[in-house]
């Protein structure tokens, strides 16, 4: 049997309602979108306009790692 099987959040997670998850997550795409577009803006070719791209795009994902409850 394993932490998920047993209903035990393992260290690392968070769990959030529904409402705040939601929230989190949009808050969380736009502020991913806006730093790749900056990151595009500076020029997707240099060394910072790829830094930003990529930051936007972690934290775009964020919150794939955060649990929501029912």
């Amino acid at each position: 049997m394993t932490d998920a099987d047993a209903g035990v959040a393992a260290p690392w997670t968070v769990e959030l309602s529904a409402r705040r998850y939601r929230h989190l997550d949009r808050v969380s795409k736009l502020l991913g979108v806006a730093l790749v577009a900056l990151g595009l803006e500076m020029g997707g070719n240099t060394l910072g306009g790829l830094s930003l791209g990529l930051l936007g795009a972690v934290v775009a994902l964020t919150t794939v790692f955060v649990h929501k409850d029912q």
